[in-house]
């Protein structure tokens, strides 16, 4: 895999929004409004123990130090992969804490976290925050699930985020799976992204996997019903979460982008602490 870059690009001071795959799910958007960081995941496993469960197979692309000051963080659902307590303690010791957007439900998870309650916001799918004038975040839905060792089943939401900012838009489908109406309703009411940040990974075994998560193959689909003018496949080659190899989500990525007929910057893969610029 690329040596990621020594350091990240400048933060835009158009219109142009930049993303930089960290690692897994986590991806950093570099506005002129704000720097926006999903799910942001920089410990060595994704369990609820530091000494078992999933261990990742590389650094983060940027390391934490050498973040910009994150003023959002969203957070998609809590599954480990992509709540980190301990990550989220790192940002909440800071002296000026980013604002945490996440779905209805996750307010104990932030608390915990450190995360102060004047910091928080929940939204159920299809409501939106205003930040700025031009820069709102909109929870949009996802076919997945929740759950944590402690607490009920589903009782927190999970969701994808519809993101505008610098009179770009982004799309951050989180987890989930194909779904055949579900994708068409998000770009009905959302519009076509500039850009759309799409699972890829952990989807075999398929009679498992496949009401949780999609494919390779279903995520060209999602990129071409969302009508993202740019994708980034996302979530995979950092966690062994399923039984796909590392390498195999960008593999199958390329063939599914070539029988649907894309081009190959259409939708991309990324070494970690790559950037692409919409």
């Amino acid at each position: 895999m690329a040596v990621p870059p020594a350091s990240l690009p400048p933060a835009p001071l158009d219109g142009t929004i930049t993303a930089t795959w960290i690692n897994h799910a986590t991806v950093l958007l570099q506005t002129r409004h704000a720097n926006i960081l999903i799910d942001p995941v920089f410990s060595k496993r994704t369990s609820p123990v530091p000494w078992a469960g999933p261990r990742r197979v590389h650094p983060p692309g940027i390391c934490w130090e050498a973040l910009p000051d994150i003023h959002v963080i969203l957070l998609s659902h809590d599954h480990y992969d992509h709540c980190d307590i301990p990550t989220l303690r790192q940002f909440a010791r800071l002296p000026h804490p980013p604002m945490v957007v996440a779905p209805l439900g996750n307010d104990d998870l932030l608390s915990k976290g450190g995360i102060p309650a004047e910091r928080i916001i929940t939204l159920d799918w299809w409501e939106a925050h205003e930040f700025a004038p031009g820069f709102h975040v909109r929870a949009t839905p996802a076919r997945h699930w929740s759950n944590r060792v402690s607490g009920r089943r589903n009782a927190r939401l999970w969701s994808g985020f519809f993101i505008q900012a610098g009179g770009r838009t982004v799309y951050a489908a989180g987890d989930t799976a194909w779904d055949d109406q579900m994708f068409d309703e998000i770009r009905d009411r959302c519009g076509e992204p500039d850009l759309a940040l799409l699972p890829i990974g952990a989807y075999e075994p398929r009679w498992f996997m496949a009401p949780q998560h999609c494919n390779p193959e279903e995520a060209v689909r999602i990129h071409q019903v969302v009508g993202a003018l740019r994708s980034i496949g996302i979530h995979w080659g950092t966690f062994p979460l399923a039984d796909d190899g590392r390498d195999d989500p960008p593999h199958a990525l390329a063939q599914a982008r070539q029988v649907a007929g894309l081009a190959a910057d259409e939708f991309v893969t990324l070494a970690p602490g790559e950037s692409l610029s919409v």
